[in-house]
């Protein structure tokens, strides 16, 4: 019996650009691990690269991004547009493995073939995503997704890099966490296009609501020219999907 002969690059950015999901998981693997054949790869993928809406979603851990991610594919997929998710996980500064749990919370898409997505761990690097974050995204663009959604590390407020990858970058906060406080001391606030204020069926949400949009008001006034991003109150998780709140002025927010 044969040996099976390994695709090269080439034959494997033109399966890339055909949909084959194998064919974008292994390309994905050969830039993660800074293969020798990395450079040759991005090389053939940056020419059908520049067509996808790229949103970037960032906040503490706890505060409900991926319930808001699965909010969105599915209405992105409503809209029959393709979707690739991209969550960057941390890795372990022991194993350097990654607690790459997203499959778990993204199970109800990965039956659908118009929905891509990948766990990948920092490995390390700081800034709330990975070293390779920026060649994975352009791999999932020439893989013909509408739309790639980052969801960086939740690590902190120090997150700064997706704001060179994506177009809209969205900051989700909670209320009873403290971390409208946090974010106003910190630049994260400043690189946000859109505020999502979910679980806004929580105790001490209207309040964590106007304090945001006085303190951001407040800000705008500093400088005639200072951008304010709007604050969306959202509910991404309910019992009934009547209790939903806030999705579509979310999706709507991408657009506009």
């Amino acid at each position: 019996m044969g040996v099976k002969k390994k695709s090269s690059p080439q034959e494997l950015v033109q399966k890339l650009l055909s949909g084959d999901r194998r064919a974008a998981s292994r390309l994905i693997s050969l830039v993660e691990n800074q293969s020798d054949e990395a450079g040759d790869v991005m090389k053939l993928v940056y020419p059908h690269t520049g067509k996808s809406m790229i949103l970037g979603i960032t906040g503490a851990g706890g505060s409900g991004k991926s319930s808001l991610i699965n909010q969105l594919i599915d209405r992105f997929r409503h809209r029959q547009r393709k979707v690739a998710v991209l969550a960057v996980d941390p890795s372990s500064p022991f194993s350097g493995g990654a607690l790459l749990g997203d499959r778990i919370r993204f199970q109800k898409h990965t039956t659908d073939s118009g929905v891509y997505i990948r766990s990948m761990g920092s490995r390390g690097y700081l800034g709330g995503l990975a070293r390779a974050t920026t060649d994975v995204v352009r791999i999932m663009e020439a893989m013909g997704n509408d739309v790639i959604i980052i969801k960086t590390l939740g690590v902190g407020q120090d997150e700064f890099d997706i704001i060179h990858i994506a177009q809209t970058c969205i900051l989700v906060l909670t209320p009873g966490m403290g971390d409208d406080i946090q974010a106003m001391k910190a630049g994260i606030m400043e690189i946000s296009d859109l505020i999502v204020l979910n679980k806004a069926d929580l105790d001490g949400a209207d309040v964590a609501l106007r304090t945001l949009e006085a303190t951001l008001h407040f800000s705008s006034q500093k400088e005639d020219d200072a951008w304010s991003p709007r604050v969306i109150p959202t509910v991404a998780v309910a019992p009934r999907s009547g209790e939903i709140q806030g999705i579509d002025e979310l999706l709507f927010g991408c657009y506009y």
